[in-house]
């Protein structure tokens, strides 16, 4: 049997993890957030993409090429959940699930990082676990694709 495809995409400045205000974004990089995933895919059964890019139009491509490997996506769309309507209409072609992660709670934020444009197409939305959100993004998207509702 084939490996199910799961997309962990990642948006801007998630790159600068462990160093860009460590105080509210923690101290783990994005080399330790691509090793959860990793560790977390392969106990699940999933062949993993993962990726981050300051560049909303590459988000938008991987996000085609999830479409075409009917893969689930988990995505930190971090500065673009809030007016990227590129990203948004990407997402919205997908006939999987896609579960969007921030690792703060967006809702005790300022006002301009309250309301996710992407939460609109997402089956499941985590916020505020840290970068384990990772984890319980990849296992409720594992969930939802068991259900058959992926």
């Amino acid at each position: 049997m084939m490996a199910r495809r799961l997309f962990v995409l990642n948006g801007s400045n998630l790159n600068m993890l462990g160093a860009r205000q460590p105080e509210v974004y923690g101290r783990a990089t994005l080399e330790d957030v691509r090793a959860d995933c990793e560790r977390v895919a392969t106990e699940l059964g999933f062949e993993l993409f993962f990726a981050q890019s300051n560049a909303e139009h590459e988000l938008v491509e991987w996000v085609h090429d999830a479409f075409r490997e009917d893969a689930v996506v988990v995505i930190n769309p971090a500065g673009f959940s809030f007016r990227s309507v590129p990203l948004l209409d990407a997402l919205r072609m997908l006939g999987s699930a896609v579960v969007e992660v921030h690792i703060t709670n967006i809702h005790a934020r300022d006002a301009v990082y309250q309301r996710s444009l992407i939460s609109s197409v997402a089956r499941v939305v985590i916020a505020g676990a840290g970068v384990y959100g990772y984890e319980l993004g990849i296992r409720a998207a594992h969930r939802l694709a068991s259900e058959g509702s992926a």
